[in-house]
């Protein structure tokens, strides 16, 4: 699940989806610890290697990215309930992120910038608002280094153009609106934030896309359905990567058989959802 997650494209948001569905519902807790701290292990092996593959080869710091952004999908998906049942998130990542960020604009090349700028924009206005809690100002810490990098780094112009654009939306509180207004079902009509769970695609020139941009909800609807169909993977075994590796015969010999009927539930569900 970690390597189709960090591997295959646009598979994270969901890989991450299914990370707290089986934390939740798997019951086995082997002596090496339960899903999700086998999770958190698998994940620190890549965190502890972040200023190696910052400094890496393009191949290198194109699989480390990847992982990166999974971590950001895992940070605003995982859920961890507290003995009084309250839901939070996994402290751990929240700090983990930040050092992540760290080790990006340390090596500020142009491919660790746009994933610096791809993971703030995903998870910006959820890290402000923690750091924020604790009385910390590690986002004005991040902005002053956005700013040196684009008055010093050698980076591309377009790079130092998403730069400044993801400053703007900071300014901005992230793009979020607070009022006074009656409550009101949310709707992509009246609510900046609809979108934001909505999983990010990415054309062939690696120019993110959301459900919210209008030049490309036709492709965006076309790449959520091949995202979010399961059943798809079942009655056709085929990965989403579009290469034509069979997933499932890929896990079938491995997969607990307690793992496996937690996955289909979350299939089932996953479905039910979306037909809602």
């Amino acid at each position: 699940l970690f390597w189709k997650a960090t591997s295959v494209p646009n598979f994270s948001y969901m890989g991450a989806r299914l990370c707290n569905y089986l934390s939740h519902h798997l019951t086995i807790s082997p002596q090496s610890g339960n899903f999700r701290q086998l999770l958190l292990q698998r994940c620190r092996t890549e965190y502890e290697n972040r200023d190696e593959a910052t400094k890496g080869d393009e191949t290198t710091r194109k699989q480390f990215h990847a992982f990166v952004l999974f971590l950001a999908e895992l940070y605003l998906n995982l859920e961890i309930k507290g003995t009084k049942g309250q839901v939070t998130r996994a402290e751990i990542l929240q700090e983990g992120l930040r050092e992540l960020l760290n080790s990006l604009f340390s090596n500020p090349v142009d491919s660790n910038l746009i994933c610096a700028v791809k993971l703030l924009k995903l998870t910006g206005s959820v890290l402000e608002d923690a750091w924020k809690e604790k009385g910390k100002n590690d986002m004005e810490e991040m902005i002053q280094r956005i700013e040196n990098v684009v008055l010093d780094a050698n980076c591309s112009r377009d790079v130092k153009h998403m730069l400044l654009k993801l400053v703007e939306l900071r300014s901005s509180n992230w793009g979020r609106v607070h009022g006074t207004t009656p409550h009101t079902e949310a709707t992509p009509e009246n609510d900046p934030n609809y979108f934001m769970n909505e999983p990010t695609f990415y054309t062939s020139d690696g120019v993110p896309f959301t459900a919210a941009d209008p030049d490309y909800q036709e492709k965006y609807q076309e790449l959520l359905e091949r995202e979010d169909l399961f059943p798809y993977y079942e009655e056709n075994g085929a990965d989403m990567s579009g290469h034509g590796e069979l997933y499932f015969d890929e896990i079938d010999d491995e997969m607990d058989p307690e793992i496996e009927e937690a996955y289909e539930k979350f299939c089932l569900e996953s479905e039910h959802k979306r037909k809602q």
